[in-house]
């Protein structure tokens, strides 16, 4: 009897081995569309301001359709992070504030290890997103700042207030 080593068929076998590296590459490792800040403890205001543009067309209410307090994740952003925001400490409260010159933004954030997500739309009467929150835990967080309609393009600032 003549013995048969079955043959394996690597056809698409790249295909798996890209898909298992990009889903096994850790959130640190990302870069971002703009800027990558740290955060530490009574940060000045200048370290806590970061400049970018909106423009995508991803949804992103496909990372989330509600934040952890059941707001609305809505808009268009790029399906990258426009920015990552690190913590190196626990903040009792932060506030994000967008400033476009009152264009229509919105924001999300997921904090460390994807499981806490943020969203924000209109402050008050302005158009301009922003999150005020409690209990910001050290981490690594990702930023994306997006706009009502897909495609649209604004210049931004974010400034990230204690």
């Amino acid at each position: 009897m003549k013995y048969c080593r079955p043959r394996l068929n690597f056809r698409g076998g790249w295909l798996l081995a890209v898909l298992t590296a990009i889903t096994t590459t850790p959130v640190i490792a990302e870069t971002p569309n703009f800027s990558t800040f740290s955060l530490a403890p009574d940060f000045e205001q200048i370290k806590g301001k970061v400049t970018g543009y909106t423009g995508g067309s991803f949804s992103l209410s496909a990372l989330s359709n509600r934040d952890r307090d059941r707001k609305a994740c809505i808009g268009f952003a790029d399906p990258k992070p426009d920015h990552i925001m690190i913590l190196e400490k626990d903040f009792s409260h932060l506030k994000i504030l967008v400033n476009s010159r009152g264009f229509d933004t919105t924001l999300l954030i997921q904090g460390p290890n994807d499981n806490i997500i943020r969203c924000g739309d209109d402050t008050g009467k302005s158009k301009d997103a922003s999150i005020d929150d409690l209990d910001w835990k050290k981490g690594t967080y990702r930023i994306w700042v997006g706009t009502f309609n897909a495609g649209v393009k604004r210049n931004y600032t974010i400034t990230v207030k204690q």
